[in-house]
């Protein structure tokens, strides 16, 4: 098979980091190539050096495209030859239509003025191509984060896409969304399109790719070729991480004691539409030392419910009542909310949960200032010094405490957000995806921490979108659908079946 892309001896160097080190890529015309590996391993930062994003002279090495060596000076030069990227923070304006968004940049029409006829019907018929029955004027706001996955392929596919470059696709995505956007991969490789799919998901790797190269520590450490016969995902996740991992999930002997924390009768609508109810009654407890798991499909309702439990900060006319020991607790402001000892860690890290340009010392102590203050004043030597006790104890991968949290990944970012919460010296601790976007060693770092928590006598409520990760981690489940809490298992009694016939059953008979 032909050689449709050479990276050769690439090497990319930041401030006290070498991101990557002397790597070899190759991709042959025609297939998906998966790249694995940790959280800061290096993935992103070689499809950055390849799709223009770090321009020549950037980095060292040789980039070779259908036969030609490359100097790409920006994205655009890249574009030009069909190499496409789609990052995992998706590009759209959520103001625009689908059709605006296609072809924002590059809008056919002549003299200055877009042919507007020419948009509509070219976006109809890619939108057709990918599997979309929106209109072209629909408003990407609209539309949810599986189908906004598909206007940006179809984007890709509207600039004549040879390699199209997919970082972390399907990590907001639930299973038939998942299922339907590798589907389509499939799809683009029988048309001919050639792809590279970064992914922590190991499943769907499976059912895609021709090839896998692992990535470690900046460097290439292997290609494997799957097209024949599968990897053994044991072997994958050992030459990820360097050592083997044979409990997926950490060990541990909970030691549960009385109710803690207790939801009643909690109701809260839609904060643009009142007349929308979103939580219907809601009744959740959690005890000492509990890790208690929220399943449930995409919009079943569960980062509303623990946005509007943590100070309120989303939704209206909530009403209900939050106990903490037995006693009713005042969390209408978020202020409120952490000095009862509630703490609550994003799913959006980078939009909620960080604050990207500012360092790791100050978003660790920004939840409980007075901490690392004197007479009012903070004391950058003590917020520094708690920095570094959180770096270690996390093992944030980072230059220094001083360093910008933009620059780590998303593993590491994700850890800092777990350090700014647990700062806040939390009674109650509520995650929300806590592994989305984490590789599994940095998974397996973050259950541990988790564990750690609830060892404590803390009171972890943990919803999640993978059920295994539910299964292997909680010692009880609830089920929400459509806002409504319509079952509750023991850990013992758990299993993705029943979860999954819990949510069918509860939507049948509404």
């Amino acid at each position: 098979m032909e050689t449709i892309l050479e990276m050769r001896s690439i090497t990319k160097e930041f401030p006290g980091v070498v991101a990557l080190n002397q790597v070899n890529l190759s991709v042959r015309a025609g297939e998906i190539h998966a790249i694995v590996g940790e959280n800061g391993a290096g993935k992103s930062t070689l499809m950055k050096v390849l799709s223009g994003v770090y321009p020549h002279h950037s980095y060292s090495g040789e980039i070779a495209f259908a036969g030609q060596v490359q100097a790409f000076r920006d994205i655009r030069d890249s574009e030009r030859l069909g190499i496409i990227i789609i990052h995992q923070e998706l590009a759209l304006v959520p103001q625009l239509s689908i059709a605006e968004n296609i072809f924002l940049g590059n809008e056919p029409g002549r003299h200055g003025v877009i042919d507007w006829h020419q948009v509509y019907a070219r976006t109809s018929a890619l939108l057709q191509k990918v599997g979309l029955k929106e209109a072209p004027t629909t408003r990407i706001s609209e539309l949810g984060v599986g189908k906004q996955q598909l206007v940006e392929i179809a984007k890709a596919l509207s600039k004549n896409v040879r390699l199209l470059i997919l970082d972390e696709p399907t990590a907001s995505l639930n299973e038939t969304d998942s299922d339907a956007l590798l589907e389509l991969l499939l799809e683009l490789q029988r048309e001919g399109i050639t792809s590279i799919l970064i992914s922590h998901k190991l499943n769907e790797i499976a059912k895609v790719a021709d090839r896998i190269t692992v990535i470690r520590d900046g460097m290439a450490i292997e290609t494997m070729d799957c097209a024949d016969a599968p990897i053994p995902e044991n072997r994958v996740i050992q030459r990820m991480v360097g050592r083997e991992m044979s409990d997926r999930y950490p060990r541990r002997q909970p030691q549960i004691g009385g109710t803690v924390f207790e939801v009643r009768n909690w109701r809260a609508s839609h904060p643009q539409h009142p007349e929308r109810q979103l939580l219907k009654d809601i009744n959740l407890h959690v005890r000492k030392g509990e890790i208690v798991g929220i399943a449930g499909l995409m919009g079943a309702g569960r980062t509303e419910l623990a946005m509007s439990i943590f100070g309120r900060s989303y939704g209206q006319r909530i009403q209900g009542d939050v106990y903490l020991h037995g006693q009713a607790v005042d969390v209408s402001t978020i202020r409120k909310a952490i000095r009862h000892g509630i703490a609550y860690v994003t799913e959006d890290r980078k939009g909620l949960g960080l604050v990207l340009h500012d360092d790791i010392a100050r978003n660790i102590s920004l939840p409980n200032l007075s901490r690392v203050a004197r007479g009012g004043v903070i004391d950058q030597a003590r917020e520094v010094t708690v920095a570094r006790e959180f770096r270690e104890k996390l093992r944030i991968r980072c230059s220094g405490v001083t360093q910008q949290v933009v620059n780590l990944s998303g593993g590491n970012q994700q850890k800092v957000v777990l350090s700014k919460w647990l700062f806040s010296q939390p009674e109650v601790l509520i995650l929300d995806e806590p592994t989305r976007g984490v590789d599994v060693g940095a998974k397996y770092e973050i259950y541990t921490i988790i564990s750690q928590l609830a060892a404590e006598g803390k009171c972890v409520l943990m919803i999640s979108s993978e059920m295994p990760e539910l299964l292997g981690m909680c010692d009880r489940i609830y089920v929400m659908n459509e806002g409504s809490m319509v079952a509750e298992f023991p850990a013992a009694e758990a299993s993705q079946e029943k979860i999954m016939s819990a949510i069918v059953r509860a939507g049948s008979e509404k």
